[in-house]
């Protein structure tokens, strides 16, 4: 197997060992996350070679659309309470919700910069 592959493989697995474990609400957690602006949520692991090429091209995007646009990074390790919410299957996954915070679309995978701007305008969660 590839070394990619491989990593990936674990990945997935480690990903789907963390869904079994069962997630207990904080009593008095605040626990809303809907956006003021339109969102893009990423999922990610932080060993997953994809959900690290994401991570990089999402920093790129805050960094040209941010005044539009606001972008997450959840790990699952991290944000377990999003994860379950979003029923997130597989990483890295982006959510794209509306300023109102309804999800209105979703993409599993990678998703290369360029796609990503394409999908964000015909959203009309930015303008060039």
């Amino acid at each position: 197997m590839l070394p990619i592959m491989k990593n990936c493989f674990r990945s997935v697995l480690i990903f789907s060992l963390f869904l079994m474990i069962p997630i207990m609400p904080v009593h008095g957690q605040e626990t809303s996350s809907v956006p003021s602006k339109p969102a893009l949520y990423d999922f990610g692991l932080g060993r997953c070679p994809s959900c690290k090429e994401m991570e990089r091209i999402l920093t790129a995007i805050r960094n040209r659309y941010g005044s539009q646009l606001e972008i997450r990074l959840l790990y699952a390790d991290k944000e377990k309470e999003l994860f379950e919410k979003y029923k997130i299957v597989a990483v890295p996954t982006q959510v794209f919700l509306d300023a109102s915070g309804k999800e209105v679309d979703r993409h599993i995978g990678p998703l290369p910069e360029s796609s990503l701007i394409k999908k964000l305008n015909d959203l009309n969660f930015i303008s060039n």
